[in-house]
């Protein structure tokens, strides 16, 4: 008994002793912004608002950068900090030198979350919900899965919730079908670039293809089929909405203007210097087209009637270059690098809390494909009743306003305080909140994404072609 006493009495002791520890840090960070370091050399950065509700963002930022970021713009972040929420987030720096973060970022931002807690927030928080922009909502959507306990929910906007290995694949397909069926005369490097300047050779050489193939009935069938396999939106970003999708010739053409045509964002040269970007963090190419039946791929894109249709137009044998691709690919990745991007960037479905992404329609970066693709997997993980998926009727990558942005994480933090969805994410609801908030307009709609192709008929041969 007095052994049990002892004992009992120095937990007390202890934890009056954490206690106190905890105000004393506390009383020495008064609201600002603080910085601070990760044990691999990255940074991060906090903001602690004078009227503190006791919530915590954890913001993931997106691909491009390796400097701290706490919110995904200015006036998200003035607004957010406004209705009290304490923010937070890593720079992620990587040991790599590499801007695919995705080998450290998850442990820079829980590392991040525990030296904040320690050294600027004023007490325990209440809650801490994960916060994430593009390649930050796939980093965003790992916490959810990862957590075991530090986070109690999620937000992911324009997020590659389908992870590293498909983003890597669907791309390939593309550009190699470009390569193949533009420029079969021409030799331009795929995968394996030495440095970013070999990289940024091979998307000059395709962003030329892409152009030149536009100007003829032959090309333009070509660039469809090539950018069925690279999922590309139909909506062009200067235009006010997407054409009609039995309209195929105005469909190809917003497209193009979608990949090729949309000078303040080319994506050919992005996504290319991207993948270098992907294979020196990975440590070789993790993208494949050895083994992928192409016809096979094709018919499960919602663009199939689009490029059938173009290609009886231009006189063309779709069959015959559907062949001519499979009996060609012979691009192999590297089963290490495949390895680790499986573990490292690519997220299982096991969702650990209430999880809630956003996407617009037009997205012309990551596919809003993807989000069909996230929806089932989380379904077969069996924590389906904790994602919930929200789409706004806008084109362009990220084009998010604060008051959709806002209104997400205020929908995620209600389902977390209530312990239910409630209706809280359909497109009525969101952009009720949002209309409340005076940060300007909101286009939640409801809308059901296509197939996602680049994926489906690698899942069953990639064990055995790749991890041999």
């Amino acid at each position: 008994m007095v052994a049990r006493r002892r004992i009992w009495t120095a937990l007390v002791a202890a934890a009056v002793v954490a206690s106190l520890s905890w105000g004393a840090s506390a009383h020495a960070a008064p609201p600002g912004t603080y910085t601070g370091t990760t044990s691999d050399g990255g940074s991060w950065v906090a903001d602690l608002p004078a009227n503190w509700n006791g919530t915590l963002l954890l913001y993931s930022h997106g691909y491009g950068t390796t400097a701290a970021s706490d919110a995904p713009d200015p006036a998200t972040k003035a607004a957010l900090l406004a209705r009290g929420y304490a923010l937070a987030g890593a720079g992620m720096g990587p040991p790599t030198g590499s801007l695919w973060v995705l080998g450290t970022a998850v442990d820079d931002q829980f590392q991040t979350l525990d030296q904040v807690k320690r050294s600027v927030l004023p007490r325990a928080p209440e809650h801490v919900l994960a916060f994430g922009t593009s390649m930050g909502g796939l980093i965003s959507s790992l916490e959810a899965e990862r957590g075991r306990g530090r986070i109690d929910g999620a937000l992911s906007t324009c997020g590659i919730v389908y992870g590293g290995v498909t983003l890597s694949n669907y791309q390939l397909d593309g550009e190699y079908a470009m390569a193949r069926l533009l420029a079969p005369a021409q030799s331009i490097q795929l995968t394996g670039y030495a440095d970013a300047a070999a990289a940024g050779a091979a998307a000059a050489q395709l962003q030329a293809i892409g152009m030149q193939a536009q100007t003829s009935a032959q090309g333009r069938a070509r660039l469809a089929l090539a950018m069925a396999f690279l999922n590309v939106t139909d909506w062009d970003p200067t235009a006010p909405a997407p054409p009609a999708p039995s309209d195929y010739d105005a469909v190809e053409a917003a497209q193009y203007g979608a990949e090729f045509g949309f000078p303040a964002f080319p994506i050919i040269p992005f996504t290319v210097t991207g993948r270098q970007q992907i294979e020196l963090a990975a440590g070789g190419n993790g993208s494949w087209t050895e083994g992928v039946d192409f016809a096979r791929e094709l018919r499960d894109s919602p663009y199939l009637a689009e490029v059938k249709a173009l290609y009886r137009e231009a006189g063309l044998d779709l069959r015959a270059d559907l062949r001519d691709l499979t009996e060609h690919a012979d691009i192999s990745a590297d089963p290490r690098a495949v390895a680790w991007l499986r573990r490292t960037s690519v997220p299982t479905g096991r969702l650990q809390v209430p999880t809630l992404t956003m996407h617009t329609i037009g997205d012309n970066l990551v596919p809003v494909t993807g989000e069909n693709q996230y929806g089932r997997q989380v379904a077969k993980a069996g924590a389906r009743s904790l994602l919930r998926q929200a789409y706004v009727e806008r084109a362009i990558h990220c084009n998010f306003t604060p008051a959709e942005l806002v209104a997400g994480v205020l929908a995620v933090h209600q389902r977390v305080q209530s312990g239910r969805w409630d209706g809280l994410t359909s497109p009525q609801a969101l952009n009720a909140s949002a209309a409340g908030l005076g940060l300007g307009d909101s286009a939640f709609v409801p809308y059901r994404p296509g197939e996602m192709i680049g994926q489906n008929t690698r899942s069953a041969r990639a064990g055995a072609a790749q991890l041999r």
